[in-house]
């Protein structure tokens, strides 16, 4: 027999359980959803402080610290008592219970959907989740880092809430219902935007989508505001196929037609009420008329070239993921559609058996799974600047052909059919295949001499590699990887190689699109602060390594290179050029580009795999050893910013300052008021 023991043994919980809405508080006072919208968010266990860990009242854990501050309340604002989520009797009834009116589980809920979205990245990219780091003034530091996301629940007396790039926050608001007719919800009701899932997964994405591209906030063409947008929405409907309940609910209601309108394609049903529309805020598939008939969607390419305003021209890209993921659920369910039939495929009348439905939804919980993890893992296959729709789709494609090579659901060919169907495609295509859209294999295309450069380049990546693979604290990961970019403590920094071994190289201008020559002030680069060479940015130095279905692993590193210079417009032509940040006065009519290129190293084979640029140089006159701007982007880019996104958002380009070439500190304040 085992001897008794003093002590009963104690096993680290997996997860916290933490009761919230599925939805937001709408849901629970309606017949049909009561049951459903209560769900347990399951949450990564984080130690408190005494166990040696970051988690405390709040709460404050590893990633996030919410900070529950109402300016409105009194003469200097007031701050609510901060919610214990290790409090005994907290703890032992999974949370507080939902409550519209108790501030701590407000603070409750905003923890439990921001690390629930956080996990659903780390899950798809297989690497910790960094936020973008504070800018400093001190040229030798340049940055710092930013453990936490700071999440303030009460923040603003109004119909909004956004993601704040300046503060590293996401600021919640919250307002008095003004629905159109008193049916649809109680007139002058106070509503919570930090009480909706789908609000705060929108903007904890785009703080996560910040730390990966931060120069997306930058809106260079009509897509990159929108593509921020949609892959916010994105994140925020997937993330309902996570709730068992809700998804048997919705496929019985729906019969497993999942065409129909259902709760997993709208997105942020109270507040949209409350705002005066007849239904949720955005809707994947469909919309509702003037009259409250919801009406499904038709695919019109003509609407992606006509819509310039980033929350309309982003629920294309959302419709054409929606769409590819239907597609992909009803192949996956043709068996159990023909065994439940009998063989016809068509089911009988009456509801569905509880076998059915549980079958159905597992099927659709797993494909559902799977698009957002190939939506996130194709961020790492993006360019840094001027993303568009089209990008994303050649991203998506060659990242998933990457790890699963046999598509024997045809994922892929869902994906390019529903962006086909509405006119996405990207630049420089000649077919559309699976091959085409595919990104190249930049190695094999470059001189002798460079592939052995890259090698050497190659090497040093892979001493990176030694160096993070294991490492689990978020800070040591993100202070390594910048001495690895900038140099220190005996390591010659991967900026100062670039720099000394593509000198001039013709051959590695024409692959990044980027200044390398000596001539570079004459494009308007400025110079690399203390040394005689232009200036350039790395971006996101990271690891990669994930493991496919058929158990072989892939290891890369990512990093991104951006470069601006100065140019002069005058009647809308290019008419010289200038360098930022060395001029005392910016030149009348000048104006910033940005160009970047990701590169991708793949570590098993010691080789550059993709090179994906946005170039400032034209690639044919590279080819005559000639270097020449590339006119057609740096002219697209004056013209977008100058005339197309003012008369698009007068406001919003109004706030960003669009022409000047300035910095846009602040891109959603303006971009989300509902």
């Amino acid at each position: 027999m085992p001897r008794p023991s003093d002590k009963p043994s104690r096993e680290r919980p997996a997860h916290r359980k933490l009761r919230g809405y599925a939805f937001d508080p709408s849901l629970s006072v309606a017949i049909e959803t009561a049951d459903i919208n209560e769900v347990l968010y399951k949450i990564r266990w984080e130690d408190d402080e005494t166990q040696g860990g970051p988690f405390g009242p709040g709460p404050t854990g590893e990633y996030v610290e919410v900070i529950d501050f109402d300016p409105t309340v009194g003469k200097n604002g007031t701050f609510y008592a901060r919610v214990d989520l290790n409090d005994p009797y907290i703890l032992a009834n999974d949370g507080l219970p939902p409550s519209e009116s108790n501030p701590q589980f407000h603070q409750q809920f905003v923890y439990a959907v921001a690390m629930l979205t956080i996990q659903n990245f780390e899950r798809a990219l297989g690497r910790p989740i960094l936020w973008a780091p504070r800018l400093l003034d001190d040229r030798k530091k340049y940055e710092e880092y930013v453990p936490r996301l700071r999440i303030y629940p009460h923040a603003l007396r109004e119909a909004n809430a956004y993601y704040s790039p300046l503060k590293k926050a996401i600021l919640c608001g919250y307002f008095t219902a003004s629905p159109r007719t008193s049916a649809l919800q109680m007139p002058g009701a106070q509503v919570f935007s930090c009480l909706s899932h789908d609000i705060l997964a929108h903007e904890v994405t785009h703080a996560i989508l910040d730390g990966l591209h931060p120069k997306y906030n930058r809106p260079t063409n009509p897509d990159v505001l929108a593509f921020h947008e949609a892959f916010a929405d994105i994140v925020a409907l997937f993330q309902h196929f996570t709730f068992p309940e809700v998804l048997k609910h919705q496929i019985a209601r729906t019969r497993g037609d999942l065409d129909k309108q259902s709760l997993l394609g709208e997105l942020a049903q109270q507040v949209g009420v409350a705002i005066g529309k007849y239904g949720s805020l955005r809707e994947a598939i469909g919309t509702h008329s003037k009259e409250g008939v919801w009406v499904p969607a038709v695919p019109d390419p003509a609407d992606y070239l006509a819509t310039p305003e980033p929350h309309n021209r982003g629920s294309i890209l959302v419709a054409a993921v929606f769409e590819a993921f239907l597609t992909m659920y009803k192949g996956r369910i043709k068996d159990l559609l023909r065994i439940a039939s009998g063989g016809s495929g068509i089911l009988n009348e009456g509801e569905l058996h509880p076998d059915l439905v549980n079958r159905l939804a597992d099927e659709a919980a797993t494909t559902a799974s799977h698009v957002l993890t190939m939506c996130v893992r194709a961020l790492d296959y993006c360019p840094p600047v001027d993303v568009t729709f089209g990008d994303f789709l050649s991203a998506l494609i060659t990242a998933d052909h990457d790890l699963v090579a046999d598509d024997r659901h045809h994922y892929r060919l869902a994906f390019i059919d529903s962006f086909r169907r509405r006119g996405i495609y990207p630049q420089g295509i000649r077919t559309l295949s699976e091959e085409s859209l595919r990104l190249r294999n930049e190695w094999r295309n470059l001189p002798a001499a460079e592939q052995n450069l890259l090698g050497i380049i190659t090497e040093f990546l892979r001493e990176y590699r030694g160096s993070v693979i294991y490492e689990t604290d978020r800070q040591a990961l993100f202070e390594t990887s910048r001495r690895y970019i900038a140099g220190g403590q005996g390591i010659q920094g991967l900026h100062e190689r670039l720099k000394t071994k593509f000198d001039g190289s013709f051959a590695f201008e024409k692959l990044t699109g980027l200044v390398y020559n000596r001539d570079w002030n004459d494009f308007g680069v400025p110079a690399l602060h203390g040394t005689s060479g232009p200036t350039f940015q790395i971006l996101n130095l990271r690891l990669a390594s994930r493991v496919g279905p058929d158990g072989i692993q892939s290891n890369q590193i990512v990093f991104g290179l951006v470069q601006r210079m100065g140019v002069v417009f005058k009647d809308g032509k290019l008419k010289g050029c200038y360098a930022p940040g060395l001029v005392k006065k910016r030149p009348h009519n000048g104006f910033e580009v940005h160009g970047g290129c990701t590169l991708i190293f793949d570590l098993d084979t010691l080789t550059l795999k993709y090179a994906i640029s946005k170039p400032l140089l034209d690639s044919e006159s590279l080819d005559r050893d000639v270097h020449e701007l590339n006119l057609e982007r740096v002219e697209r880019q004056y013209r977008y910013q100058t005339e197309e996104l003012p008369l698009a958002m007068s406001e919003v380009g109004r706030y960003f300052g669009a022409g000047t070439g300035g910095a846009f500190d602040e891109p959603f304040a303006l971009l989300h008021p509902n």
